[in-house]
């Protein structure tokens, strides 16, 4: 049965509680916390492409461009298996993997073209989609022992999803852990890529120098998740303390 308040309402203005029920929800961005150790170079860099990018090419594009050398770089990977030149290609791929997934934000900005819900919600998507992609073609190249690539691959979920989190009850959003984000990522395995050609087995020649490198990196970004969460959950407790 409606309360008399939803009777009163309906009788008065019949379209009022529809208005209501249809209105669009609301949506604040979170603030964007970039603290990595290229950030302000690539600002600048991003900034001068984006007020140079012909009209025709629009973020959605560049989107696509990005998610795309993702893809290429982890078959890159696993073409690697069979001829370790490819990790030369996979390099190009990883640099238009930076290109299109980096100036993709920014180039919206620039033009004043933001789409906050659709650009975060697809933008992360993509990228979540792309590291399944990327470390997929690692754990299948032979340089890499798969369960070392799904380790990186599952702790990177992590820390999205961590993320995204903070973004809803903290309203920021990190984007670089530790000085770390993205573009320091992929300039470590553009490195890493030549160091493969030169020594694929280290220590002796005992390991796989991208199992040492991958091993490094599962403890490394296990140790981020753990901090930031122990952070974020005693930041919330002290916000919302019950007495």
């Amino acid at each position: 049965m409606p309360s008399a308040w939803i009777d009163y309402c309906e009788q008065a203005n019949p379209g009022v509680l529809k208005e209501v029920r249809v209105a669009k929800p609301s949506f604040e961005s979170a603030k964007r916390v970039q603290q990595s150790l290229t950030v302000a170079v690539e600002k600048r860099a991003l900034v001068w492409m984006a007020e140079r990018t012909p009209e025709w090419v629009g973020s959605d594009t560049l989107t696509v461009i990005g998610f795309l050398g993702q893809v290429m770089a982890g078959v890159s990977y696993a073409m690697a298996r069979y001829h370790r030149y490819w990790l030369v290609m996979g390099i190009g791929f990883l640099a238009i993997n930076w290109f299109g997934d980096s100036l993709d934000g920014t180039l919206a900005r620039v033009r004043q073209r933001q789409r906050p819900r659709y650009g975060f919600y697809v933008d992360h998507m993509i990228d979540s989609l792309g590291a399944v992609c990327m470390m997929g073609g690692l754990a299948l190249s032979g340089y890499m022992h798969p369960y070392i690539a799904i380790g990186l691959l599952i702790l990177f979920l992590l820390l999205s999803v961590q993320s995204y989190l903070a973004s809803y009850a903290l309203g920021e959003f990190r984007l670089s852990f530790w000085k770390f984000g993205p573009t320091e990522l992929r300039l470590l395995l553009m490195v890493g890529n030549l160091a493969l050609l030169r020594w694929p087995v280290v220590l002796e020649h005992r390991y796989r120098l991208f199992d040492v490198g991958g091993s490094i990196g599962v403890l490394g970004m296990a140790g981020m998740l753990l901090a930031v969460t122990v952070r974020n959950t005693c930041r919330l407790y002290q916000e919302e303390r019950l007495g």
